[in-house]
């Protein structure tokens, strides 16, 4: 099985996800958000292809990384290769984050058969689209107020979008610092 990619695998990512991550960028992507920092990833005829079990042998190889990205373009475009992976990094202790345009209600409708195999090897979906009337630089794992950051297995369970809530509130950011003048002289 092979998959479409942006970009190689990338690791030691401290920005797509809680800890230190391998991301993986999917090529392809029908949002078309305004404003999206991955612009070229949206032509589907971009990229290049990759064999699955390449991915799987430099996941396997990577030392220090708590889990994997999938981020792109859309990985929701590419849902059965992004499954594979993402059972396989399970398989090996890493968790799973996915990033996508689509909010977690209109997954539910996508006619895939895989989607919600994907969503239950999913651990952390983050999900909607990117808003640039929304956009905030002071959120968590996300680029627009509009997005959420979803408890997977608990929004299974609850059958509703479940956030987690360390990451609902906006960070806390420490004033600008101030020079004393007294300390230079």
């Amino acid at each position: 099985m092979r998959i479409k990619l942006a970009a190689p695998l990338q690791s030691d990512s401290i920005v797509d996800g809680e800890g230190i991550r391998a991301v993986l960028w999917t090529q392809g992507c029908a949002h078309h958000c305004p404003g999206c920092h991955n612009a070229e990833t949206w032509n589907f005829d971009g990229g290049y292809w990759e064999d699955v079990d390449t991915i799987k042998k430099e996941l396997r190889a990577l030392v220090g990384q708590d889990g994997i990205t999938f981020s792109g373009g859309d990985p929701m475009y590419q849902i059965k290769p992004c499954l594979e992976i993402a059972k396989y990094a399970h398989e090996i202790g890493l968790n799973v984050w996915c990033y996508t345009g689509y909010t977690y209600e209109e997954l539910l409708t996508l006619d895939d058969p895989n989607v919600m195999e994907f969503l239950e090897n999913i651990d952390v979906l983050v999900d909607g689209p990117f808003i640039l009337g929304e956009r905030s630089l002071d959120l968590y794992f996300k680029g627009s107020r509009n997005q959420r950051v979803l408890d997977m297995k608990k929004t299974l369970q609850e059958k509703k979008a479940v956030i987690v809530s360390k990451y609902q509130d906006a960070k806390k950011i420490a004033p600008l610092y101030k020079r004393d003048k007294d300390i230079y002289v």
